[in-house]
């Protein structure tokens, strides 16, 4: 198992440099450094944060005049025997949107970047809504029945927006199956070693890693996962429906007890934001470009919104109208960024453990000690101190869990888009959790898989490189649904509103 592991990291170790010089082109070249203003924001901000803005203002900012629209859609009663609620595509979205880059992704970014990096994180998530709304219509307007289920996202426009080709299909599948596959073994470690935490925690012992608790735990998880991902995209959907509000809501209780606790660090918090925005402290790096990059850099990390990675959620929403789905995935960035990320970023950011004599310290440690350690310096008395910790790292096992999830639901939906046989269907998942095996070993192992977010990182950008340039191609198609979902008395909606010339799912459906 040592060796294995010690060849994994050596390979993802080669990985970093190519990672870091994705996010940070071509600001990586002195002649584009010279450039004023332009020189520190590397092309991924420009992307991201760019396309946000221009479908923003193409939209007319639908994600701020829609938004009551999409709350009242999420409550809705929903009875079709076809797909799943909006409200259930919801929970599935943010069972991968809601994830452990809620904690240690922000808490990375402001390590890195500083305080300013959450402003910036804010910022493209509400830019980014305009980009989640823009993949999700498409995942409806193109999206396919299969048997009960509907199907689809961004192999499925991808195909179809690139001219129908077959290839382009199953390089895009192949692509979304890299991602997630790179993704789980660090998803599949955070949970085990989560519950080890809180077992300690309940104890007040040390449980090591190769203790028989460990494998019984690690062994409860892979059969866990393996029960509900071979229920199909409905039998994930009715485990998110349960767990998404109840660790959603369980963080945010426990947060807002340590605001209420700290409330005259208020003040502090929105002056440490605001102004590390705009003047980076030296110690960050003191570039405005560390600061920007970090922010949107993690955002995507957390809302993945613009990425194509949560578009099969949207998808299998049987929805009224595509654009009904679109509002409801800019929601989903808005609970995921401007919610979750912003108490992430209160705490660490009053606990002030960034600055000071202890700022070496703190910073060498791994990400979620380092949240931990400021929730720690938060909470007067060692009783609450515990309470609070435990239930925090259960919402990090939690939100790793529901990332696990919805990446295994997520592959195979993409799988199909390769080959619509269920023996590949079942080999990929038999695949990814073979996959979330490997991490839940290293863990019983003792072993680090910090490396792997960069390999994560990697399968980020690789996927935006290549679906927001999908996004700009079908976005006029998006632009003419959404005036035919603004207009009172419409008429069903269909292929002939956006003027596609084939065949979807809303032709033989008309509503």
């Amino acid at each position: 198992m040592q060796s294995v592991f010690c060849s994994i990291n050596y390979i993802l170790q080669v990985i970093i440099p190519l990672s870091n010089f994705l996010w940070e082109f071509p600001t990586n070249f002195e002649w584009y450094r010279r450039i004023p203003a332009l020189g520190n924001i590397p092309l991924s901000v420009l992307l991201l944060l760019g396309s946000g803005i221009y479908f923003s203002f193409r939209l007319r900012f639908i994600q701020v005049t829609h938004f009551k629209a999409g709350i009242k859609s999420l409550t809705e009663k929903h009875s079709a025997t076809t797909g799943i609620s909006p409200l259930a595509s919801f929970f599935l979205s943010s069972a991968m949107r809601v994830g452990s880059g809620n904690i240690i992704g922000v808490t990375g970014a402001i390590a890195t970047g500083g305080p300013g990096a959450l402003f910036w994180i804010w910022i493209s998530a509400f830019f980014g809504m305009a980009a989640a709304y823009i993949e999700a219509v498409l995942s409806q307007i193109f999206k396919e029945k299969r048997g009960d289920e509907f199907v689809g996202g961004l192999p499925f426009y991808g195909r179809k927006l690139l001219g129908n080709k077959a290839w382009i299909g199953i390089f895009l599948s192949f692509l979304y199956l890299l991602y997630a596959l790179c993704c789980l073994p660090a998803q599949g470690f955070n949970v085990i070693s989560s519950v080890n935490r809180m077992a300690e925690i309940v104890t007040g012992s040390v449980i090591t890693t190769d203790s028989v608790f460990s494998y019984v735990i690690g062994i409860i998880i892979v059969f866990l996962t393996a029960a509900i991902v071979f229920g199909g995209v409905r039998g994930v959907a009715r485990w998110t429906d349960r767990l998404v509000p109840v660790m959603a809501l369980l963080y945010i209780a426990v947060v807002l007890i340590l605001i209420l606790l700290n409330a005259s660090q208020i003040p502090f918090f929105f002056a440490s934001v605001l102004r590390g925005a705009f003047r980076p402290e030296a110690c960050f790096g003191g570039a405005f470009g560390t600061v920007l990059a970090q922010g949107v850099k993690r955002g995507l990390m957390s809302n993945e919104a613009g990425q194509g990675t949560i578009t099969m959620a949207a998808a299998a929403a049987n929805a009224k109208h595509p654009c009904e789905q679109g509002i409801i995935a800019a929601i989903g960035v808005f609970l995921d960024t401007i919610v979750i990320c912003t108490l992430t970023g209160f705490v660490v950011i009053t606990a002030r453990c960034w600055q000071g004599a202890g700022a070496k310290t703190w910073a060498a440690l791994d990400r979620l000690p380092k949240f931990i350690t400021s929730i720690e310096k938060l909470i007067p008395g060692n009783s609450l101190s515990l309470i609070l910790s435990f239930l925090i790292t259960l919402c990090f096992a939690l939100f790793s869990f529901t990332t696990l999830l919805g990446l295994i639901s997520f592959s195979e939906i993409a799988a199909s888009r390769v080959c619509k046989s269920a023996v590949w269907a079942n080999t990929v998942i038999g695949i990814a959790l073979f996959v979330i095996t490997f991490g839940v070993l290293c863990s019983l192992a003792g072993l680090d898989l910090g490396n792997l977010w960069a390999f994560s990182d990697l399968g980020n950008i690789l996927i935006v490189f290549f679906n927001i340039p999908l996004l700009h191609k079908g976005a006029g198609y998006v632009y003419l649904a959404t005036k035919h979902y603004r207009q009172n008395n419409k008429p069903p909606f269909s292929s002939a509103v956006i003027g596609w010339k084939g065949d979807t799912f809303w032709d033989s459906h008309i509503r």
